[in-house]
């Protein structure tokens, strides 16, 4: 418990230093999840989610598009990877139309998503043409550094 105590007071720290919104990370078997958020009056509170395992999913709910997360993708799949950790969005702004979906055709240097990292938008962009046949992540969901954001089939 001490050694637990320790990792969540050293995220926390992170938390701080980086002025992040939030953060998770997987050591070893436990994942830690911590999220800053402003209260009304006083000072920022951090919040501590014990270790987490996301629960199944029923045929109805994964839906066609769905697979399991150890997928392997096609061998002629080129994956776009996350550059920086930070909060996937498909769109500009919470009301517009996302900049791909799945199906669409990309060119090189398209705008594929936005990745929120330390209160910086960063655009990312392929380096691949082709057609976009799986998205990732969900929209807002907080993106590790090098994970895959999207699956493109030249």
């Amino acid at each position: 418990m001490e050694d637990e105590a320790s990792h969540v007071r050293a995220l926390g720290e992170v938390l701080r230093e980086y002025d992040l919104d939030a953060i998770r990370v997987k050591i070893g078997g436990a994942e830690y999840e911590l999220v800053r958020r402003e209260p009304k009056a006083g000072p920022a509170v951090v919040t501590y989610a014990a270790p987490m395992q996301p629960a199944p999913l029923t045929a109805a709910e994964a839906g066609p598009a769905a697979a399991p997360a150890t997928a392997a993708a096609p061998a002629n799949v080129k994956r776009v990877k996350a550059p920086v950790v930070g909060v996937f969005y498909r769109s500009a702004s919470p009301g517009a139309e996302p900049f791909v979906s799945v199906g669409d055709r990309v060119s090189a240097g398209q705008t594929l998503c936005i990745l929120e990292a330390m209160k910086l938008m960063n655009e990312i962009t392929t380096d691949h043409a082709g057609v976009v046949t799986r998205i990732l992540p969900e929209n807002g969901e907080l993106v590790a550094l090098n994970e895959d954001l999207f699956w493109i089939e030249p």
